[in-house]
């Protein structure tokens, strides 16, 4: 049968899946039935673990339209597969936003002609299946599934929301549309205990346990099955409280709020009451003037509204929302949540306050509802997280497979020895069966998270919360972080230091304040005051931290009105800012005609600031002037193009950089006198475009952004454990240079590379100009070395290098035009770029991206504000957020300073050495069980039941959650802890241990059986010359069927007990990234414990313990010798340990011919590639320019 080809669906998505059509199969159920019923189960099990196979099991392949069953596939690297069920929907139209007039399928921009949806006579089968809280629907035309967002899906433009939208949905049309979106809202299911517990229970891993416990059961180990069974109860229970708990607590987060009453606007004008739940894209609704938590996202059409999105983005400053423009360019263009987002209410927010004018109502068109709005997407990243991709899992599993590997061998090796022996066939099958729950650890998993648990709750009590516990073991793999610079690298406050008026063209001498009384008149300080977004909530100033410095430099005041003074007034009260009375020049105060009247400026319109723009404007009235002003403020570069060119002067770009090479702020003002015809109404339709140009340049504010006193000593700290760092801003580009060098990011004898890339242009093609920032010393070599240490990934290897003397800085527009003209440069350029500049919140997610995919492990340190998806993207996301736990990033620290991400990076170094120490040691645990029943199956005996549980409880479980107890170093040391479990040195050390254990298990096996008065013991022996009581003892102790109580078994028992101790203490390792053993005291009092107790049992035995632990008298000399080959091994232990951690690398190395062997980070491979190339860096003022084929440099400028 022809194999059909898999469609695609959210194509281009991070979610995107291939996807199958099946249907059912009479003969391929029946056969599978019958399956079932011979294994016992055990293949209904198997087809619940794999989807593929369940479907491809009892199913035929057919075609998407026809199927009842789809088989999902992610395309990423995890390549994970679901089943769905497809559904039938009876709707009288195919798509939500079709018309309900079926003699015409045109779409309608919102709503069709008043008819019930029952009425309509023909009614369409709809086939949909829901995945991950997503419903997809059936598409004739594409010939696949589709999912549908909301509103945008009709690619409506700014203009025709007003127009089309504002009016809101009939009754009828809301009804229809939510047959296709549901209802609205987030619904977090808690599922009940039993459903849980039946989902916990059918994990493989307690499968195991289960066939393991009834296997015991049989061959009547009960106690030990018991004290597993009573393990396995604690996990499951503990497991399904967490789960439970994070399920409630994330219901809660998302219940709080959701479902509350709305006004919603109908198209007969009406405005009627309605829940939350009912609305849908396209409905229109009223924002209370006392705000409201949002139930979906919507888009502003009337008014302004304050909003807190701290829930969404950790960060607390409330931001100003306006209406979307209804005319202009950017009307035109077609409405983009990203693009429009200073116009969009998210769901989940808090709109703390509203602005209204006269009798208008604040009216927003719904966008999205449920889980496709944004709090509903990152509410099902929760849910559906990804697996995470560490190599140390994927590692786990691979060695559980070799551990299993081992077992087939003892397995295949008991049967035949059984045979041989002429054992019964019970006793073949369980024995056999036996020897693999010996290799396969039943603590493994609970040993495995218990470091994490003990980092996470480290971490919390410096401050840092963890959503994403997995995430830790790859904090300690980072040796890249990215820093945001206002607020992260330098206070979040700037501090003015001056301002620079212009006039005509010309510079006036800086001025250190704007509050004195011969400016308060001056556009230059007018502006300061109104181009804001500030406003007054519980009666304080409110607002982004710049725009609050900037105000309260003028020393003016904010009013604004309230309520009741609104509906007096017609048509506006706006907010009005003037200057203190005392600062009213005399001439003012003194003609009561002017008095107050000059001064006193009403902001009418705003244009919030824009990442994308780099700029904010207002515009204005002064009161008793009949013309409205527009003030501007932002990027200088952005502010000086808008202006007319006359009025810009002539030093503007020298004066600039002086300022900004000194690591200032810079921010340029501009005004304009709009004409006299302007209504306030036809300025609230203006195009923010028409508003902010041919103005007249202000000047230049300049702020002072200090840097955190933290900063340099913690980027020191992180320099000097080889870990790079980047800036990553939005700021300017030679602000953000001059702050690199500041904090140390950038040292004082190295230069800047600024790559400046203009993108193609009519003929012209695509170009890179690289200006170096200052010039070189002439001590300097030409040539350079590249300051990554190729050694960095072997232990303890500290080369000295000639450190790297140059830097490059990428402004935002140049990353763009370098990614899209310049690719193969790309991977070179990040190579070594340290500050990138003027970057937009999605080129942030994009460097991440890039230096991830040449292998760096990159973390990402921000406030959280317009850093979510980097912070996401990034291996380690720690945001500075005062709230305990902020969906925005896997980390979030109450600490307002860098100082978090050493301390994160230690305490994941620290989980990552614990994870690998505890997997060793259940490693060894494993085999050295696994070796001692071997050699006891060779005599046909085995460990007793009571030997089993003093040996998994008494020993491994309280050592393996002690030895997890070590914490983190106190330092960051120059090199990382490896990242997988298949590494040479990890592999030779269990290795070495292995064979270590086996040759003294085997000696003191052979060596036993070799004494004058070893005999097959019975219970008549008297080798240790016990008394006549102890000899009555022994005669009436029944015979031993299991074979349990001998010679051979008591000294494996002593000798593999201390063996167990051993290499928990050799595998228990301090410096360089946890604290020495010493002072983890649970660890050193619980080993100090055993082996004070095993000593004692083994040279002064106790008859009751000997009798509980089935162990028989042996002579004393064999007790010494016992002794003696225990601190033998346990010496040889430690030597070997030592030796791999000084000379296993080297040794592998030698070995396998691999001294000279390139390294296979794809970073550490180019940076040797660029030592070759003696055009690299390029020299300074000479241009690359970009062709089809591939970049050349041209000569020098």
């Amino acid at each position: 049968m022809k194999i059909r080809e898999a469609k695609i669906i959210n194509q281009g998505l991070e979610d995107e899946m291939e996807v199958w059509g099946y249907r059912p199969c009479l003969w391929k159920m029946i056969l599978v039935g019958v399956g079932v019923v011979c294994s016992g189960g055990f293949l209904l099990l198997l087809l619940y673990w794999l989807p593929e196979w369940s479907v491809k099991s009892t199913c035929t392949q057919t075609s998407l339209r026809d199927a009842h069953t789809l088989l999902l596939r992610t395309t990423d690297e995890f390549r994970q597969w679901f089943r769905a069920r497809v559904h039938v929907m009876l709707a009288p139209g195919k798509k939500p936003f079709d018309s309900l007039d079926l003699q015409s399928r045109d779409q309608l921009p919102n709503g069709g002609r008043e008819q019930s949806v029952g009425s309509v006579h023909e009614e369409d089968n709809i086939y949909h299946f829901t995945h991950h809280s997503t419903k997809y629907y059936w598409n004739d035309v594409i010939q696949n599934f589709e999912f549908y967002r909301g509103l945008e899906d009709v690619e409506v433009n700014c203009t025709s929301i007003h127009s089309d939208h504002s009016p809101g949905l009939s009754k009828i049309l809301q009804d229809y549309r939510r047959l296709f979106f549901g209802e609205n809202e987030i619904a977090v299911r808690v599922p009940s205990l039993f459903k849980l517990l039946i989902k916990e229970v059918l994990n493989p891993f307690y499968i195991f346990q289960i066939f393991s416990v009834i296997l015991w059961s049989v061959e009547d180990y009960y106690y030990y099955a018991t004290a597993i069974v009573f393990m396995s109860v604690i996990s499951i229970a503990t497991s399904l409280y967490t789960i439970k708990k994070q399920y409630v607590m994330l219901h809660d987060m998302v219940a709080a709020h959701s479902v509350i009453r709305v006004s919603v606007c109908r198209r007969n004008t009406d405005i009627e009451e309605a829940m939350s739940t009912d609305l849908v894209p396209g409905d229109v609704i009223v924002i209370p003037a006392n705000g409201m938590i949002m139930p979906c996202d919507a888009v502003l059409i009337h008014g302004n509204c304050i909003v807190n999105e701290s829930m969404l983005t950790g960060e607390s400053v409330p931001v100003t929302k306006t209406s979307l423009p209804s005319s202009g360019e950017e009307a035109d263009r077609s409405y983009n949540m990203e693009e429009h987002k200073r116009h969009t209410l998210f769901c989940g927010t808090h709109v703390i306050q509203t602005r209204f004018y006269s009798d208008e109502l604040v009216k927003a068109v719904v966008v999205r509802t449920g889980f496709c709005t944004e709090k509903g997407q990152l509410v099902r990243s929760i849910l559906y997280p990804k697996p995470t991709d560490f190599k140390l899992y994927r590692d786990a599993y691979l060695f559980l497979l070799c551990l299993v590997g081992v077992a087939g061998i003892g397995f295949v090796y008991s049967i035949i020895l059984s045979i041989m022996n002429k054992v019964p066939a019970k006793t073949i099958i369980t024995e056999s069966l036996d020897i693999i729950t010996i290799t396969v650890p039943p603590a493994l998993p609970a040993a495995m998270t218990a470091g994490i648990v003990y980092a996470q709750r480290r971490l919390k009590r410096v401050g840092i919360f963890c959503i994403s516990p997995q995430r830790i073991n790859m904090g300690g793999q980072l040796n890249l972080v990215c820093f945001d610079k206002t607020g992260t690298l330098t206070e979040d406050g700037l501090d003015l230091w001056g301002i620079h008026r212009a006039e005509d063209g010309i510079f006036f001498p800086p001025e250190s304040s704007a509050a004195k009384e011969s400016l308060v008149t001056s556009a230059f300080v007018a502006c300061m005051a109104s181009c804001h977004s500030l406003t007054r909530i519980d009666g304080n100033l409110s607002g982004d931290p710049l725009d609050l410095k900037m105000f309260s430099a003028t020393g003016w005041i904010l009013e604004e009105p309230t309520e009741e003074e609104t509906a007096l007034h017609n048509p506006i009260m706006p907010t009005v800012v003037r200057p203190p009375k005392q600062n009213i020049p005399e001439a003012n105060q003194n003609n009561p005609a002017t008095k107050n009247m000059s001064c006193e400026i009403g902001i009418v319109r705003q244009f919030p600031f824009s990442s994308a723009l780099q700029r904010m404007s207002v515009v204005v009235r002064r009161l008793g002037k009949k013309h409205m002003d527009s003030y501007l403020k932002g990027a200088p570069e952005v502010v000086a193009s808008l202006c007319k060119q006359h009025t810009v002067p002539q030093s503007f770009t020298d004066t600039l950089e002086t300022y900004t090479r000194q690591g200032f702020r810079v921010i340029a003002l501009a005004h304009r006198q709009l004409e006299s015809k302007l209504s306030w109404h036809k300025v609230q339709s203006l195009s923010r475009d028409l508003i902010e140009t041919n103005m007249e340049f202000l000047g230049l504010i300049i702020m002072q952004n200090k840097i955190k006193p933290e900063t340099a000593g913690v980027l020191c700290e992180l320099r000097q454990a080889n870990i790079r760092t980047l800036m990553v801003t939005g700021d300017n580009m030679l602000t953000a240079i001059s702050v690199a060098r500041d904090c140390g990011m950038v040292r004082a004898h190295q230069k800047v590379i600024i790559a400046d890339a203009v993108p193609p242009k009519d003929i012209h093609p695509a170009t890179i100009t690289w200006h170096y920032t200052e010039n070189p010393a002439p001590a300097v070599k030409d040539r350079q070395t590249v300051e990554i240490n190729l050694e960095e990934e072997i232990y303890g290897k500290h080369q000295s290098q000639q450190e790297e003397s140059y830097h490059f800085a990428v402004s935002g527009k140049a990353f763009a035009v370098i990614m899209e003209h310049f690719p193969q440069l790309l991977h070179k350029l990040v190579l070594r770029a340290t500050v990138f500049a003027r970057m937009a919140p999605d080129q942030k997610t994009q460097l991440v991206e890039v230096l991830q995919s040449i292998d760096y492990f990159v973390g990402m340190c921000g406030d959280g504000a317009n850093d979510c998806g980097a912070l996401k993207k990034a291996h380690s996301g720690i945001s500075l957020s005062e709230l305990e736990a902020s969906v925005a990033s896997p980390f979030t620290s109450s600490t307002s300073n860098i100082s978090c991400v050493p301390n994160l990076i230690r305490e994941g170094r620290a989980a990552l050495i614990t994870s690998f120490c505890v997997f060793k040691f259940m490693a060894l645990y494993s085999i050295i069980q696994y070796l001692s029943v071997t050699l006891l199956y060779s005599i046909l005996s085995n460990l007793g039941d009571f030997q089993f549980l003093f040996i998994d409880v008494a020993i491994i479980l309280i050592i393996v959650f002690t030895m997890s107890l070590n914490p983190a170093w106190k330092e960051l040391v120059p090199c990382r802890p490896p990242s997988s479990l298949i590494s040479g040195p990890l592999l030779c050390s269990v290795m070495t241990q292995i064979l270590n254990c086996v040759v003294f298990q085997v000696l003191a096996f052979l060596l036993v059986r070799q004494q004058s008065w070893y005999e097959t013991w019975t219970p008549q022996s008297d080798a240790c010359n016990v008394s006549n009581f102890s000899y009555i003892l022994n005669v009436t102790t029944p015979q031993d069927p299991k074979n349990i109580k001998n010679f051979e078994n008591t000294t494996l028992f002593y000798v593999s007990s201390f063996q167990y101790l051993a290499v928990a203490v050799v595998f228990s390792k301090g410096k360089p990234f946890r604290q020495p053993s010493y002072k983890n005291w649970p660890f050193m009092l619980a080993c100090i414990s055993l082996y004070t107790f095993l000593l004692l049992i083994l040279l002064y035995p106790v008859p009751a313990i000997d009798r509980f632990l089935e162990i028989v008298c042996v002579p004393s000399d064999w007790r010494i010798t016992v002794v003696i080959i225990i601190i033998v091994n346990a010496a040889v232990s430690f030597l070997l340990e030592v030796a791999n951690d000084h000379w296993g690398s080297f040794f592998l190395s030698w070995l396998f011919c691999r001294r000279n062997k390139p390294p296979r980070a794809r970073y550490l491979q180019l940076a040797l590639e660029l030592q070759d190339e003696p055009d690299w860096p390029p020299r300074s003022f000479t241009v690359t320019y970009g062709s089809d084929s591939q970049a050349h440099i041209s000569a020098t400028l």
